[in-house]
C-alpha cells in the first residue's frame, strides 16, 4: 500500500503539469501512474498539428470568437477566456523555458505560426509534425530531475477509491462522496495495491479505441471516464465525439493522424477522381471548415458515390522539399505505405479523434467528487462545447493542468487532508479467483464494442441506430460484468471493462440529444434555428 499526499493517473501533457507545479514545493509528495511501459507513451505523444499560443497580429479575443464558433454554440464563454488569455504565457513559461521546448523558428529566429482550419490567424506553434512527441518529451525530462515524484509504470487504475463506497464505516453513507486515491493493478507484479491520496487527479485522456476507426493509441479505452461515471461523478456533453477528417487511408495504417496543419498549408480534399469538393459543403471555409463539417462531408460524398476514400493533395500546392521539412513524420509515415505526399495525393478517411465531453469540472478542474480533479481529455470544462477547434487540446491540459496544481497546493496548504489508514480501506481480493482471462475473448468483447460504436454511434446518427446500439451494448456489459467477477485481472480486461462503460455513456447521451450540434449529428433531429448540418 502506498499513501501519497497527491495521486495522479495519466502522464499526458495534463498530468506532467499538474505534477512539475505540484513538486514545485519539495515537500509535496506525489505519485504519477501510468499504464504504458513508457511514461511519454500518451495521447499527448500522438498530438500532431500544434499548440495554440498568440500570433503576431493576433489576441485573446480573437481566439474566443473562433473557439465559441468552432464550439456551435455550446462552448463556456468563461472556459474560452481563461484559455486565450493564459494560454500563451503559461506556454512560454512551462514549455518554453522550464521544458525547453524547442518550437519551430523563421529564417529571422522568431517563433513560425502555423495555419489551421478555422482560425482567423496564424497561431499555431509546431515542432514539425510531432509537436506532442516534442512536448511530452520536454515535460517527462522535466519531472525526472524532482526527487519528491514517484514514478509507476505499467500501472493501470481499476477503479477510484472513494468514501462511502469503500467505507468500512456505515455511517460514511450519509457524507458527500470523497474520493481517497486509487485501486491499481500492477502489471509486472500482477497485484493490486491500495494507493491512497489526499487528492487524486485524473489524466487518463480520452476513448477513441471504442470506435473501429481512430486517431487514438491503445490506452484511450475511456479508463478515466468510466472509473468517475462509477464513482458517481457528473459526466457532461458525451455525445460530442470529434471525428478527424483525414486518417491515413491503407491497410496496415492503423488510423495514422494526417494533420490538419495539411489543409491549414494548402492541402486541397478531392474525389478519388480528382474533383474538389469542399465548396459544396462550406462556401466560406472550403477546405478550413470546422471539423465537424469537414468529417461528414467526406462521410457523405463516400456515401453518395461508393468511394472507400477521399485524397487530400498537398504536393500540388507546396514545393516537395517545403513538404518534407513541415511535415517529416506524416511524409516518412506515408512513405513506408507506398504514398509519396511531396508528389501524390494522400487517401484519407474520418476517424474517431477527440472526446469533447467527460467528468464536468470548474475552472480549477474540481470534479462533483470532493478531492477529485480531472484534468485533459478526460474532463469536461466547456471550452470545446460541440466540436473542438484545432490545437486547443494540448493548451487546455497545459493551463488546466497548471490551474488544478495551485488550488490543490492552497488546499493542502491550508490544512492537511485526511488519508485513510489502512485499516480504514479494505484490501483487494482475488483468492477465489482461479480463472486467468483469456485475451481471445477480450479482443473479440472489444471489436464488437468497436464495430457498434462505429455503425450507430459514429459520424451520422439516427434514434433507431441509437436504441439498437444501446440494448446490444447493455447485453455485452452484463457479460463482460459477469467475466469480471470471476475472472483474475488483466490489464485488457481493466480496459474491456471500461471501454463498454464508455461507449454506454455515449450513446446514451447521443440519444437523450436529439438536436444536432456540432459533431453530434442527428438524421432525425429536432431542428432549430442555427442547427449547423449538411
Amino acid at each position: 500500500m502506498l499513501q501519497t499526499d497527491v495521486l495522479i493517473i495519466g502522464s499526458g501533457i495534463a498530468g506532467a503539469t499538474a505534477a512539475l507545479r505540484l513538486a514545485e514545493n519539495p515537500n509535496r509528495r506525489i505519485a504519477l501512474i501510468t499504464r504504458a511501459p513508457d511514461p511519454n507513451d500518451s495521447n499527448t505523444n500522438w498530438a500532431q498539428g500544434g499548440i495554440i499560443h498568440r500570433g503576431t497580429d493576433d489576441n485573446a479575443d480573437l481566439l474566443v470568437e473562433d473557439i465559441l464558433t468552432a464550439g456551435a454554440g455550446a462552448s463556456l464563454p468563461a472556459a474560452a477566456r481563461i484559455l486565450a488569455e493564459e494560454g500563451p504565457a503559461l506556454l512560454n513559461e512551462i514549455l518554453i523555458n522550464i521544458s525547453n521546448i524547442n518550437f519551430d523558428r523563421s529564417q529571422d529566429g522568431k517563433l513560425a505560426y502555423g495555419n489551421e482550419a478555422a482560425h482567423q490567424r496564424r497561431r499555431i506553434l509546431h515542432v514539425g509534425d510531432g509537436t506532442g512527441a516534442a512536448i511530452s518529451r520536454g515535460l517527462i525530462h522535466a519531472l525526472q530531475s524532482k526527487p519528491n515524484i514517484q514514478w509507476f509504470t505499467e500501472a493501470t487504475a481499476v477503479d477510484l477509491i472513494t468514501y462511502p463506497h469503500h467505507s468500512r464505516d456505515p455511517l460514511d453513507t450519509y457524507k458527500p462522496i470523497t474520493c481517497h486515491g486509487a485501486y491499481v493493478f500492477d502489471r509486472k507484479g500482477r497485484a493490486v495495491h491500495r494507493t491512497l491520496a489526499a487528492v487524486t487527479i485524473l489524466a487518463t485522456g480520452g476513448l477513441g479505441r471504442i470506435y473501429r476507426n481512430t486517431t487514438n493509441p491503445q490506452g484511450s479505452r475511456g479508463d478515466g471516464l468510466a472509473m468517475a461515471s462509477r464513482a458517481g461523478a457528473r459526466i457532461i456533453n458525451a455525445e460530442y465525439v470529434q471525428f478527424h477528417p483525414t486518417a491515413l487511408a491503407v491497410p496496415g495504417s492503423e488510423g495514422f493522424l494526417i494533420s490538419e496543419a495539411v489543409r491549414g498549408e494548402g492541402g486541397i480534399l478531392l474525389t478519388p477522381d480528382g474533383r474538389a469538393f469542399m465548396e459544396e459543403y462550406s462556401p466560406e471555409w472550403k477546405d478550413l471548415a470546422p471539423r465537424d463539417v469537414v468529417s461528414r462531408a467526406i462521410h457523405h460524398i463516400m456515401e453518395t458515390h461508393g468511394y472507400s476514400h477521399v485524397l487530400l493533395d498537398i504536393a500540388a500546392h507546396k514545393p516537395a522539399d517545403e513538404i518534407r521539412a513541415r511535415f517529416p513524420n506524416i511524409y516518412s509515415t506515408c512513405l513506408k505505405f507506398g504514398v509519396d505526399i511531396s508528389r501524390d495525393p494522400i487517401p484519407v478517411v474520418p476517424a474517431a479523434h477527440y472526446f469533447c465531453g467527460g467528468a464536468q469540472v470548474d475552472e480549477v478542474g474540481k470534479t462533483s467528487i470532493e478531492n477529485l480533479y480531472a484534468v485533459g481529455e478526460v474532463s469536461c470544462t466547456g471550452l470545446h462545447g460541440a466540436n473542438r477547434l484545432a490545437s486547443t487540446s494540448l493548451l487546455e491540459g497545459l493551463v488546466w493542468g497548471h490551474r488544478a496544481a495551485r488550488d490543490i497546493e492552497s488546499k493542502l496548504d491550508k490544512a492537511p487532508l485526511h488519508i485513510p489508514t489502512r485499516e480504514m480501506i479494505p484490501p483487494w481480493d482475488e483468492s477465489h479467483l482461479d480463472a486467468d482471462s483469456d485475451p481471445a475473448l477480450i479482443q473479440g468483447d472489444m471489436q464488437t464494442i468497436q464495430n457498434i460504436m462505429w455503425h450507430y454511434v459514429g459520424l451520422v446518427r439516427s434514434g433507431e441506430r441509437l436504441s439498437r446500439a444501446i440494448r446490444e451494448l447493455r447485453h455485452l456489459q452484463n457479460e463482460i460484468e459477469t467475466f469480471y467477477r470471476t475472472t483474475k485481472l488483466s490489464d485488457g480486461l481493466i480496459g474491456l471493462r471500461n471501454a463498454v462503460e464508455s461507449a454506454l455513456i455515449v450513446a446514451q447521451a447521443a440519444r437523450h440529444n436529439r438536436q444536432s450540434r456540432g459533431c453530434h449529428y442527428r438524421v432525425d433531429s429536432v431542428l432549430e434555428e442555427g442547427d449547423r448540418l449538411i
